[in-house]
Formats: C-alpha cells, sequence, structure tokens
C-alpha cells in the first residue's frame, strides 16, 4: 500500500517536471521567436533606412539635375535675351554723333545698303553675303517687306541691319507734308517690327527715296528731316554707288566702273546698290565688288556698329 503511494507520488512529481520543460520549452521558442522577430524587425530597419538614405541621395541628385536644367535653361534664355537686344537699334547720343561722322574715319570702311527690297533677288544677295561674311544694311520698304516677310525675318536673323525706307516709295504720297514723310516711316517700321516678331524694334534711320537733297519736293524733304529728328530717327544717303539705278541694263562692267569712279580714294563710303527685282545685274556683280573693296583695304562695316 505504501509503494503504491509512492508510485502515486512519482507520478505526479513526474507530471510537474513535465510541465515545467513544457513551459521552459515554449518560453524559449519564444524567446527565440522573440529574437528572430526582432532581428528580423532590425534586419528590416537597416533595410528601410537604406532605402530612405538611397532615396535621399537619388532625390538629392534628381533636385540637384532640376537645379541644373532650370540654371542651363536660364542661362540660355538669358543668352537668347541678350542676342535679340544686340539686334534691337538704340539710338543714343553717341549714335547721333557716329552718324554725323560717317565719313570721317582714319581707318577705311564700307558700308553695303541696299535699298527698295526684299525681292527675289535678295535671297541671292543674302548668299553671297553669308560666303563672303559681309554683313550689310538694307533699307526697306514696307509693302515688299508685306509681300516677302520670310526674306525679311532672314535677313534680321543673319545680323543685317534692316534700316527704313518707307513703305510705298511713291514720291506724291511720301512728300506731300513732312507728316506724310514719318506716317510712312512708322507704317513701314511697324510692317518690320511685326514680321520679324519684335516689338520693340526701330531702326532709328531712314533713307529718304530719291535721296535727301534737292529735286521737286527739297522743301518738303528738309522740314521732314527735323520732323523725324524730333521723333529719334536720322536719316542717311551715300557717297559711292554701284549705278544699278543709273540705266534700265546695267552690266557687270559697268557697276564696277561705276563703283571704282564714286568710291575713288574715299577713306569711308556708304554705298548705294539696290536689290529690286530688276536688279539681278547688282546680285551678279556683288562678289567683284567686295573684291574689289577687299583688295583696296576696306573694312565692311554695318549701321549696327552705328546705333547700337
Amino acid at each position: 500500500m505504501i509503494k503504491e503511494e509512492n508510485e502515486c507520488y512519482d507520478i505526479y512529481k513526474i507530471d510537474i517536471n513535465n510541465q515545467l520543460n513544457i513551459k521552459k520549452i515554449a518560453l524559449i521558442v519564444l524567446i527565440i521567436l522573440v529574437v528572430i522577430g526582432l532581428i528580423m524587425v532590425a534586419e528590416k530597419s537597416v533595410e528601410i533606412m537604406k532605402q530612405h538614405k538611397v532615396y535621399k541621395q537619388y532625390e538629392a541628385q534628381v533636385i540637384a539635375l532640376q537645379q541644373q536644367e532650370e540654371y542651363e535653361k536660364a542661362k540660355i534664355e538669358k543668352q537668347k535675351e541678350k542676342m535679340k537686344q544686340e539686334k534691337i537699334p538704340k539710338l543714343t547720343q553717341v549714335g547721333r554723333d557716329k552718324l554725323e561722322n560717317i565719313y570721317h574715319s582714319e581707318k577705311k570702311q564700307a558700308f553695303l545698303t541696299f535699298d527698295d527690297g526684299p525681292s527675289s533677288v535678295t535671297p541671292t544677295i543674302l548668299d553671297i553675303l553669308k560666303q563672303e561674311k559681309v554683313k550689310a544694311t538694307f533699307f526697306v520698304l514696307g509693302s515688299r517687306v508685306e509681300a516677302m516677310p520670310e526674306t525679311v525675318k532672314r535677313i534680321y536673323q543673319e545680323g543685317h541691319y534692316i534700316a527704313n525706307h518707307g513703305y510705298s516709295h511713291s514720291y506724291s504720297a511720301i512728300y506731300t507734308s513732312p507728316q506724310t514723310v514719318l506716317d510712312e516711316y512708322n507704317q513701314c517700321n511697324d510692317a518690320v517690327k511685326n514680321t520679324i516678331g519684335v516689338p520693340e524694334y526701330n531702326s532709328h534711320l531712314f533713307r529718304f527715296p530719291g535721296g535727301l537733297p534737292g529735286g521737286k519736293y527739297a522743301d518738303i524733304k528738309n522740314q521732314a528731316k527735323e520732323l523725324l529728328s524730333q521723333n529719334d530717327i536720322l536719316h542717311i544717303d551715300w557717297n559711292a554707288l554701284s549705278g544699278d539705278a543709273e540705266t534700265t541694263t546695267p552690266t557687270i562692267e559697268f557697276e564696277m566702273q561705276r563703283i571704282q569712279e564714286t568710291v575713288s580714294n574715299k577713306n569711308s563710303v556708304v554705298i548705294l546698290m539696290h536689290d529690286a527685282q530688276a536688279k539681278k545685274v547688282t546680285a551678279e556683280a556683288l562678289p567683284q565688288i567686295i573684291s574689289w573693296l577687299r583688295e583696296n583695304g576696306y573694312e565692311f562695316k554695318n549701321f549696327y556698329e552705328i546705333i547700337k
């Protein structure tokens, strides 16, 4: 009987031990799971931190690229604006003085000027000027500007000076009064600025059709000269020419002869030529004219160097 009681006691003791062992195992397993969980959380946290760091680096790179792009864009826009402003004539007292003294120069200089265009002849002239690396001045007619806008844009884009020759070239219309001269200037200037897309453009430079001195309309021209000056508009004629308006059938030889005769021994020359439809010979003679002037020591200028 005593033995049976001891055996029962031992069984109970074993059960308690088993329960304790199970609890220990469970606790150990729990601890292991917690440790594993902590390790996984730690690893995940490290991974998240790494990802966050990479993201921040990427974000910084993106911001840096955006800033660089904005800087480059601003730089390009600034350069465009600078180039635009350089092509918009700005009349100053220095410009007035330079124009007044344009024929007084110690160095040889030549201003090639073309009147009455643009026409179908003008692109050929522009091709030659581009090939020869020469900048010229075009005294355009407003009516022709409206007829050939793409050519006018090319003149402007290639760095030639667009000056003003009135709108109609009809003497009876232009020289009705000093005010009509100014009106024709403004009408031509409006055509130019609308065509090239530069609202601020004003050449400040006019060439009277037929020239300023003498003729039937001499009094009105002189009065108009003063009115133009009051409106910050200068005028220029010429002191040398190709003779392409002196005859209806000029030849290259004739134009070369007139250039040589009228340039003579002058240091500073403003050369009158035309790029109207009927002046194909002028385009044909132009390479020889440029060559002869170079051989005789002339440096080519345009009126951007006078009215900046």
